[in-house]
């Protein structure tokens, strides 16, 4: 397993994996692809978004999109294991492993619809933070209801 950040050698990588990431999700967001059948990809990496890809023996297995909101606050845009690959707790090793990186507030929604994310996000913050998480539903100016979980990491 190999966390490496989206840089100018690697964005296409991020930009392949995307599409499947989109498309998995275009019909619970109602998003569509453009003329030449690909989705926009949002948000876009730079600024105060960063990128990782998640390399398995040499294979680009997974992304995310981490915001730093402010000083230490993350919220977590987009995350996505390829079908693959999603077997032996990838997604949730891939993810803790970024938690440990970068200490902080945490901050993750999932769109009304994506049942199966709420459940992958419940069970890694709830394995992650041995419960001490809080979660809520609330109408997000982009998204609409969502389903959010907060927690705070500090480095011990």
């Amino acid at each position: 397993m190999n966390i490496v950040k989206v840089d100018n050698s690697n964005e296409q990588v991020y930009a392949n994996l995307y599409q499947g990431y989109a498309a998995e999700f275009s019909k619970i967001i109602g998003d569509k692809p453009d003329e030449n059948g690909l989705f926009e990809i949002y948000p876009k990496i730079g600024n105060k978004v960063t990128g990782y890809l998640l390399y398995i023996d040499g294979v680009p297995a997974a992304l995310t999109a981490i915001e730093d909101k402010s000083s230490q606050e993350f919220e977590i845009c987009d995350f996505y294991v390829v079908p693959y690959f999603r077997k032996n707790k990838v997604g949730k090793q891939f993810i803790s492993t970024l938690f440990e990186r970068l200490e902080g507030s945490w901050e993750i929604k999932q769109v009304a619809g994506a049942d199966h994310a709420v459940k992958f996000w419940r069970d890694v913050v709830n394995d992650y933070t041995s419960g001490n998480y809080e979660e809520d539903k609330y109408l997000d100016d982009k998204w609409g209801l969502v389903t959010r979980q907060c927690f705070n990491h500090t480095q011990k």
